[in-house]
Order: structure tokens, then sequence, then C-alpha cells
């Protein structure tokens, strides 16, 4: 018994030790927030904890430094005058105030060796988190009026991307829910598709909707909207042309094959004499014999098949420059098949296979358009990766 508490108290040990060299280990490369993310870890378990006395050592130590690494950052930020900096002060801010309120709960802490509790200068932020918000909200806002300004698409979306980040600290920033709807109206692609058909065959209407609906093809982008159908005046930037080339239908074919089958089968029967009684043995017993017979029989079997091959390909068009920007390959072949047979002779033939086989019949062969129809799904699964695949911007 005391052996496996020697060794569970040893590895508490060892653990305590490993945490302490980590915390260390990133006080001294700079990382701060990792030193004083694992102090706070132990602490918040037990601050009292003799093993602990060196992670208080550690918070004391990151807390000042960091906090003296932050202030000089804001300080060079504010003193470089560019407006763009409120982002980073903002965020420099409330780093100090957030590291602040998740050290105060654990206060005091006491460091038992030097008679003291650990040292933590803590200031209100307040006033500087506000005063930086407000102002980074201003440059957002107007940096967002800028880059409308530019009509270019990637430049609404980032402009999208600020006024998200102006929601989220201020909700209803003046006409922030206008701009939003704005910005992702322009600086989305509006993508017109369309199949085409090159072939003799008449390309059926329910094939040509479920190709074409696009709910299905679980595509999430945001910046990109796709029309089979042209909408009012809507200006198209690209165009995702399904060009149907070619389609090849082979005939209906029935293949039927007689299946010779034979077998040595063991037959066991009780012997009877002359007068069709049985035979019993010396103990009264029926007397059983066995013997092997050749059993013959007749596979009658049917194969009707009926194959459809595609060959497409997925053009994408600038609309505005009016030029092929790039052509995906898309090929496909969809296989009717129906197994059936009949059979005459000795059943005792006949495997587990051959019995399911008797229990089909003829069914009629698929048309042409239902063909293609059937060949949807498959068409859609190969359709599917190229949409995802492919990048406007």
């Amino acid at each position: 018994m005391k052996q496996p508490l020697l060794l569970l108290f040893g590895l508490l040990i060892l653990s305590a030790c490993s945490s302490v060299k980590k915390g260390q280990q990133a006080l001294n490369r700079g990382n701060y927030h990792e030193a004083i993310a694992i102090a706070v870890e132990k602490l918040q378990k037990d601050k009292d904890k003799k093993s602990n006395q060196e992670h208080i050592l550690i918070l004391e130590d990151a807390f000042r430094k960091m906090t003296e690494a932050n202030e000089k950052r804001i300080a060079f930020l504010e003193k470089d005058g560019n407006e763009a900096n409120w982002r980073e002060i903002y965020r420099l801010y409330k780093e100090l105030d957030g590291i602040q309120k998740r050290i105060t709960p654990l206060l005091p802490l006491t460091l038992r060796a030097e008679n003291r509790t650990g040292e933590f200068r803590f200031t209100d932020y307040t006033d500087e988190i506000l005063a930086s918000k407000n102002v980074y909200a201003d440059f957002l806002y107007e940096e967002c009026r800028s880059l409308m300004q530019k009509n270019d698409k990637l430049a609404y979306r980032n402009a999208f991307s600020n006024l998200t980040e102006l929601q989220r600290l201020f909700p209803n920033y003046k006409d922030t829910e206008q701009l939003l709807e704005e910005t992702h109206f322009y600086g989305t692609d509006f993508v017109f598709v369309e199949l085409k058909n090159e072939t003799p065959f008449v390309i059926p209407k329910r094939l040509e909707q479920e190709l074409l609906d696009f709910n299905t093809y679980g595509l999430d982008d945001f910046w990109t909207e796709y029309h089979s159908t042209r909408s009012g005046d809507q200006q198209y930037d690209f165009s995702a042309n399904l060009n149907f080339r070619e389609i090849i239908i082979s005939p209906e074919r029935v293949l039927e094959r007689e299946i010779p089958l034979e077998a040595e089968v063991l037959e066991t029967y009780f012997k009877k004499d002359r007068k069709g009684e049985f035979v019993l043995d010396s103990l009264g017993n029926k007397i059983k014999v066995e013997n092997y017979v050749t059993v013959k029989g007749t596979l009658y079997k049917t194969i009707q098949t009926k194959t459809l091959a595609l060959q497409a390909k997925v053009d994408y068009f600038d609309m505005e420059k009016g030029q092929l920007v790039t052509s995906y390959p898309l090929g496909t072949e969809f296989i009717f098949e129906n197994v059936f047979a009949s059979f005459e002779g000795d059943e005792r033939l006949l495997t587990k296979e051959d019995k399911l086989l008797l229990q089909n019949r003829f069914v009629p062969f698929p048309s042409n358009e239902q063909m293609l129809v059937d060949a949807s799904q498959d068409i859609k699964g190969r359709l599917g990766p190229i949409l995802k695949r492919h990048r406007f911007r």
C-alpha cells in the first residue's frame, strides 16, 4: 500500500516542478501571457499550497513586466499619431484590464519565505478604455467610408469586416446596420449559372432543376451568390456554365446464359424389405443407409443492362471582361443492371445466391430520360467539389 502512495506523491511533485519550469521558461522568453496563465491556473486550485509559492513569484514578475511593456507600447503608439494605432491601443488597455481582473480574486497572495504578500500595482484603466474605444470606433467608421468610395469588391469586404468589428464595440452605431447591408451586397460576387446542352439528347427539366439547385451543394460562401434564373437588372460578375458535350447511351441488352449444374449429394434412407417394412437391427432400431447420388439441373440466368456515359465541363467566365477564366472536366457513367433466373432440376444444387436470383423478375428498361435523371446524383457528386474548390477572388 505504501509503494503506490509514494509513487503518487512523486508524480505530484514532478507535476508541480514541471508547471513551474514551464512558467519560468515562458517568462524568460518574454511570453508574459503564458506565464501568467500557468500561474493563475495553479493558484486558482490552491493558492496556499507550499509547492505553489514559486508560481506567486512568477506571477508577480510576469504581471509587472507585461504592464511595463504594454504601457510603453501604448505611449509609443499615441506619440506616433497614426489613427490606425487606436486598434492596438484599445486592445492593449483591454488586455491590461483583463489580466488584473484574473488576478484580483486570488489576492492576497502570501510569500512565506519572504514574509510578505505579492506586489501587484493595479491601475483603473476605465477612462482609457472608453476613450480609446470611442476613437477606435470613429476610425473604423471613417475607414469604412473611405473603403466604400473605392468601389471595389475586396474593399467592400474589408469595409464589412470593419463594420462587424464596429458593431461588436457599439451595437447600432450610427448607420452601421444599413452600411453592413450595402457592403455585403456590393462585396458579393453574383454568379449566373446555366446548363448548356451540346448533345442531340433532350435534357429532362427535372435533371436541369436538380443540377442547378445550389442549395443542395452545401456551398458556404458568404461572398458568392448563385442564380440559375436572371434576377431583374442584376449585374453578374461571373457565369458558370455546365456544358453537356457528349452523352452515349447503349442499346438495351439482354444476356441469357444456361448454366448446367451437377453434384454428388448424400442421400439417407431407412432400409426396407420386400414387403415394404423397415429392417431392424439386433437392438430393434431401424437400419439407416447412406448413399451418394449424382443430381443435375440447369440454371437459366438473365442479365439486363443499359449504360449511360456523359462527358461535360464546367466553364467559368468573367462577365465584365468577357473572358474564360478556367474550365473543369466532368465525366460520369451510370449502369442499369437487373439479374434474374429460373431453374430446372434438383433444387439441392442451388446456393443462397441462386435462390435470391430466382425471386427476381424481368423489369422494364429505363428510358433514356430516366437514365439521365438517375445519373443526376452522381453528376452532382462530381460537380459539388468543383464548385467548392473554385475561388472567384
